[in-house]
């Protein structure tokens, strides 16, 4: 080997290895020997080491509640009965966040006919955690139009507004697939003799 002088250096000398120490490092560990090296201490602080680490990864990957909505929409939108000649809103939702016993759910629809937006309400109860909106009948949707759906939550006297979001519907069809009459009556589904 030359170096850039052009002189000959010796050959780098790599450690011998001592199979020996190798050997005797690779004796067979029993039970016994494992459990000499376990003392309370030890045990404590790996134990310690353990639970910071478990910890330190929950707090990293925790979900703020603070963060959370109060509701959460899980559904919703334009429902067409074309046997019973129907059409109304329907919003499904779901608690996300505790709400006092009592409180107030409101949503308000937006009337596609124009006029006064039409209210539901229903109080906020321990035996459930999603609540199911049905609008009063509606006329005149028109397909692909947005629709405003607020969504409000009062406490029990409704007098503080807790939490509010707004939501937009559309629906596919315009309610000329409805008809004006029910198809049938009756609960055996008898064709109507109006039609």
């Amino acid at each position: 080997m030359r170096n850039f002088h052009g002189a000959i250096l010796p050959a780098p000398a790599f450690p011998t290895v001592d199979w020996a120490a190798i050997r005797t490092g690779l004796q067979r560990v029993t039970w016994e020997d494992v459990f000499r090296q376990l003392t309370i201490k030890r045990l404590a602080g790996g134990t310690a080491v353990l639970l910071l680490i478990l910890f330190s990864f929950g707090w990293a990957t925790r979900n703020d509640p603070s963060q959370k909505p109060y509701l959460a929409v899980i559904g919703g939108g334009f429902i067409y009965n074309y046997r019973e000649g129907e059409e109304f809103y329907d919003v499904v939702t779901e608690v996300k966040k505790p709400l006092a016993e009592g409180s107030i759910v409101e949503v308000e629809f937006e009337n596609p006919a124009g006029g006064a937006p039409l209210v539901v309400s229903e109080r906020v109860s321990a035996q459930t955690n999603r609540y199911a909106f049905h609008s009063p009948q509606i006329h005149g949707v028109v397909g692909g139009k947005p629709y405003k759906v607020v969504i409000r939550v009062y406490d029990r006297e409704k007098t503080k507004l807790i939490w509010s979001t707004t939501r937009n519907f559309k629906s596919d069809l315009d309610d000329n697939v409805v008809p004006k009459k029910p198809v049938v009556i009756g609960p055996g589904y008898t064709p109507n003799p109006d039609l």
